[in-house]
């Protein structure tokens, strides 16, 4: 009993100096915070829409439980942690069109299998043998894939010019006018909340687009948000079908690899504990941890499953959260919305221009991708000799760079793991070779120095 006290009073000291961490950086950068807190949208949006547009999830039971998993985690961890879709189930379900039951088993699925490793301490050992050019190819490759997603499946099939009533900011044109007033804010006035101002500028052109096709059609979706409160339901996930074990198989080295061991270095990158305001970054197995029980608790409700992620953090990040304040605001008003507004809102997320998202996840990928190379340099830099450390910065470079390509190129975060630790193997054996050669070339030139007979 003596011990779970000294726990909890352990507990509690770390929550007050987490939160005290949290109000002192709302304080005193709010219009940051804020800004920050929307920088996932990009990547949040388009899937939970397409998701809900299907019935693949549940919207106002989604909006409620990630917003509340939000709170829980910027209160927790003091840092913009993102709670966003798992991707690979998201995706396979998008394409195979997959019911809410089989959805929501394959979230909870992953979610065991993290929970499991984490408690085990299987996940602590992974991340341990795994070498830092392999997480750091994970981040560049993952960074990438999402800028090559905002341009192919956002922006690109987009049309250069929009004078529809449907997407007046839908256009490849408007995408550019964007990226380039990024560009420039962040060159010359870097505290200004530029997601929060694309976030805005995106519900107000939902709404005009609404206004002027709701006389049109009876769609649906052709709504504006109404009263409509969440009314929660149980929902039975299909564990033994075969659709929801085989997205939960592709999810699981993504979520491992990208969402856990990733985002516990990016966040270790991005966020140091060392100054006196400054909080401990995760371990890996408390963001398992956290994983696991969030697709246990939501996939019984039909929320979508979710996880941790390194481009979400670096997404926040880049648009100025730096406390897990940002992510307990965004998490509230996701819970209010989802409550007071549910399925009402369905509408209004289907017009949100696909423009503005491209260019958030766009920046977001660049973001993740810039910090993993940056990372990855200095850490290869600080070996002492100048020899020695040009010789490890092209070895872990080229490493890096293997793992990055295999995921782009495979789309897999699994194969591009696989190819790294190919190469690293390789880079070994190479040693060991040259080690071996050397210890025989030593032998025999000492072998040919001494005396053939003794001196007695």
């Amino acid at each position: 009993m003596q011990q779970v006290a000294v726990y909890v009073r352990a507990t509690g000291r770390r929550l007050g100096r987490v939160n005290r961490h949290n109000v002192a950086t709302l304080r005193g950068a709010p219009a940051a915070e804020i800004s920050g807190a929307l920088g996932d949208l990009g990547t949040l949006l388009p899937l939970m829409i397409a998701l809900a547009l299907q019935g693949s999830i549940d919207l106002p039971s989604t909006l409620v439980f990630s917003g509340v998993f939000n709170i829980v985690t910027g209160a927790v961890f003091g840092i913009p942690l993102p709670v966003q879709p798992m991707k690979a189930i998201a995706a396979a379900a998008i394409a195979s069109g997959a019911s809410l039951r089989d959805t929501v088993a394959a979230g909870a699925c992953v979610g065991a299998a993290v929970l499991f490793l984490s408690v085990s301490g299987l996940l602590r050992l992974l991340t341990a043998y795994i070498p830092a050019p392999i997480v750091k190819g994970i981040q560049v490759g993952a960074g990438f894939s999402l800028a090559i997603s905002a341009g192919s499946s956002l922006v690109a099939q987009l049309p250069w010019l929009s004078w529809s009533a449907a997407s007046p900011l839908d256009s490849r044109l408007c995408a550019l006018v964007v990226f380039a007033v990024l560009v420039l804010t962040q060159r010359m006035y870097r505290r200004f909340p530029f997601a929060l101002a694309i976030f805005i500028l995106g519900l107000l052109g939902a709404v005009v687009s609404i206004m002027l096709l709701q006389r049109r059609s009876d769609s649906e979706y052709e709504e504006l948000p109404h009263f409509s409160p969440w009314n929660p339901r149980l929902v039975f996930p299909a564990w033994g079908h075969r659709d929801a074990i085989g997205m939960a198989l592709a999810q699981l080295p993504l979520t491992t690899l990208n969402s856990i061991i990733a985002a516990a270095a990016l966040a270790a990158d991005l966020l140091p504990a060392g100054h006196a305001d400054s909080v401990p970054p995760p371990s890996t197995t408390a963001l398992g941890l956290s994983v696991g029980v969030m697709n246990l608790v939501g996939c019984w409700f039909g929320a979508m499953p979710v996880c941790h992620g390194a481009g979400g953090l670096a997404a926040q990040y880049r648009f100025g959260a730096r406390s897990g304040a940002s992510v307990v605001l965004l998490g509230a008003f996701k819970a209010i919305v989802g409550l007071v507004w549910g399925d009402s809102l369905r509408g209004l997320l289907h017009r949100f221009p696909r423009s503005l998202l491209g260019v958030m996840v766009a920046v977001a990928g660049l973001e993740l991708a810039r910090v993993g190379a940056a990372s990855l340099d200095d850490a290869a830099g600080s070996v002492d000799g100048v020899e020695i450390a040009a010789a490890r910065r092209e070895e872990w470079w080229t490493v890096m760079l293997v793992t990055a390509a295999g995921i782009l190129a495979f789309k897999n975060d699994g194969v591009g793991f696989v190819l790294g630790m190919l190469c690293h193997g390789a880079y070994r054996l190479a040693d060991y070779v040259e080690a071996k050669r050397q210890k025989n070339r030593l032998a025999r030139m000492q072998s040919e120095h001494s005396p053939l007979l003794g001196s007695g």
